[in-house]
């Protein structure tokens, strides 16, 4: 691996200008790449994760980082999609009165990935904008992105990560996604 661009990688995501989700739909561009996601003063205090200045989460878009971040993760109605979102949820269920449901209710498969009632996702989302920053990267010249996240990752060490931490992925945050989980499976239309 080239350890340049992992050295620009990091550069770009800890050291780079971080937004709002609204300010990233103006700048961030619609092309593969790594993102970092910031949470201010408050949201390290709600997750009780984390420092302030950083990175929460770190991910990869092998598509698009404004589909993958601003149109899923920043976006109400994706929790069942977004790996993050159900993190965030799990974390703040009590703070922000969530309710986990299927990600699919007309279809309940009993899987691990859960969803919101609709407000409650609609809340998440508002704290998400309120509370969080996103840092981007661009992937140079089509070069392959899991190499370069893994490389970030065990650099930064990010506490919302599960993958690729090994034993360092947070015990509180899995043992908060499992209820989150189990809930939706025990979910019956009301």
């Amino acid at each position: 691996m080239d350890k340049a661009v992992v050295c620009a990688a990091l550069a770009a995501l800890a050291d780079g200008p971080r937004h709002t989700a609204k300010e990233a739909l103006e700048v961030v561009p619609n092309e593969a790449g790594l993102y970092a996601v910031y949470g201010d003063l408050l949201a390290v205090g709600e997750l009780a994760a984390g420092t302030v200045g950083h990175p929460l989460y770190v991910g990869k878009a092998e598509r698009s980082l404004v589909g993958r971040d601003l149109h899923t993760h920043f976006a109400t109605g994706k929790t069942g999609s977004s790996t993050l979102r159900r993190t965030l949820a799990a974390l703040l269920r009590e703070p922000l009165e969530l309710r986990a449901v299927p990600r699919n209710l007309a279809l309940p498969d009993g899987s691990a990935n859960y969803s919101l009632e609709n407000s409650g996702d609609e809340r998440l989302t508002d704290w998400m904008h309120a509370r969080l920053r996103l840092a981007v990267w661009v992937r140079p010249g089509g070069m392959a992105l899991d190499e370069v996240e893994t490389a970030v990752l065990n650099a930064l060490r990010p506490p919302l990560n599960l993958a690729k931490m090994g034993g360092l992925g947070d015990r509180r945050v899995k043992a908060a996604r499992a209820t989150m989980a189990a809930e939706a499976r025990a979910w019956r239309e009301a």
